[in-house]
């Protein structure tokens, strides 16, 4: 009979085993400094290995330099105080580099995945050739890898959050940009092996954009015990991802959540997708500022930011355009919402600031639309994102994940005699 089960693993032996505990210390020192001081005899409470155990892979940790100890740390119960132990601040670390339409941002982040460099750059990447465009972000990205250097922190990975359709290293279509069939990986490789020259080439990943930042928003963005949320956000496109029990949702081939591209008119305006009516041509950034009447002010961050001083200051049109936006949204979250019953919905990008104004037609029309009647315009579901969720942080957390799963890939080599 053929089976339908995922294909086995070998067998584990002693290495696999001693990397996969490591792994399990070492997030468990992460997660508990994130509140407390973290113990070997806290540690192995919470791991379920022995104190030796514990201990023996503590030293493997601080010699390898992803552990540091200092002082010792007293638990109120009988017994020697405990040395604390946290994730080092420096060694490995990752970087992450968010390109969209009108920006590009660069983030560092260490093993706790605290964010130790920041650049951004408004830029328009409209019509700009990819490469240009890829080569411009290596060039911000190594200025943030020579601070992070400064700073003690040796980046093992670059991953890239890119809008529209990415998989296998290249974004297959980007409507916004005008991109179809772009190696993006191997392009910013190449840019930035050129220009931060290592002993060698920084690994490279990518991922939708949409999904990096609902990663964030999951490890970063205090949403409590939600485990399962559709993520949406808004910027001259709409991005959308789904994460259920912690797990984000890809889809088949990786294209899942283009939640923007949902026809909500079939006879609508046309969208750069080659459709028409698309969500984002009625809740997009510049639908948005169309609307408001707020073009002549610019478009990107300083479009936003006129939109939402004049919606504050009670402008009826620009009122009246974010509620037309947020009725769309709802419309088309109800059925995402009746589709995969999350818990919450979270609204990101130009969304987070416009939430006063958004969030009431948005309620009204999840509350009207959602079948199971357990959405209410009270009900607290419905969440702006948190400034910790932004898809430069998950990209470069994305790369510390790795680290953290298997420790033992990324340790300082050992001095060797001369």
């Amino acid at each position: 009979m053929k089976s339908y089960l995922p294909p086995l693993g070998p067998k584990a032996d002693k290495d696999t085993v001693r990397r996969h505990n490591l792994s399990l210390v070492l997030r468990a020192v992460r997660d508990e400094g994130e509140s407390a001081e973290a113990t070997r005899a806290g540690v192995s409470a919470r791991v379920g290995l022995t104190r030796a155990a514990v201990s023996s892979l503590v030293e493997q940790l601080l010699d390898s330099g992803f552990l540091t100890e200092s002082g010792k740390t007293f638990s109120g119960q009988a017994g020697r105080p405990g040395t604390a132990l946290k994730v080092a601040r420096t060694g490995p670390a990752g970087l992450g580099v968010e390109i969209n339409i009108d920006y590009v941002s660069v983030c560092v982040v260490d093993l706790a995945a605290t964010g130790r460099v920041r650049q951004t750059e408004h830029l328009d990447n409209r019509g700009a050739p990819p490469g240009e465009v890829l080569g411009r972000a290596a060039g911000i990205a190594a200025r943030a890898l020579d601070s992070a250097r400064e700073q003690g922190l040796h980046p093992v990975g670059a991953a890239l959050a890119l809008p529209g359709l990415v998989s296998g290293g290249a974004v297959r279509q980007a409507p916004n940009l005008g991109w179809n069939q772009v190696p993006a990986e191997e392009l910013f490789a190449r840019a930035l092996t050129g220009l931060w020259p290592g002993a060698s080439p920084l690994p490279v990943r990518s991922e939708n954009e949409a999904n990096l930042a609902a990663l964030a928003e999951l490890w970063f963005g205090g949403l409590d015990a939600v485990r399962s949320f559709l993520y949406l956000t808004g910027e001259i496109g709409v991005g959308g991802a789904l994460v259920l029990d912690g797990e984000l949702l890809r889809g088949a081939h990786g294209f899942a959540g283009e939640i923007g591209h949902v026809v909500v008119d079939p006879d609508g305006p046309e969208c750069r997708c080659g459709s028409r009516g698309c969500l984002e041509q009625y809740a997009g950034q510049t639908a948005l500022l169309r609307a408001a009447g707020v073009e002549e002010s610019g478009g990107g961050a300083a479009g936003v930011m006129e939109l939402e001083r004049r919606a504050r200051a009670g402008d009826a049109r620009s009122v009246a355009a974010v509620a037309e936006a947020g009725r769309m949204l709802g419309r088309v979250l109800s059925g995402a919402v009746n589709l995969f019953d999350p818990d919450a919905v979270v609204l990101g990008g130009i969304y987070r600031c416009l939430m006063p104004w958004l969030s009431p037609p948005v309620d009204a029309e999840l509350t009207g639309r959602v079948v199971s009647g357990l959405w209410s315009p009270d009900g607290g579901r419905l969440r702006a994102s948190s400034v910790a969720g932004d898809a430069a942080r998950g990209a470069a957390a994305l790369v510390v994940q790795d680290v953290l799963a298997d420790p033992v890939a990324y340790a300082r080599p050992e001095p060797t005699d001369a």
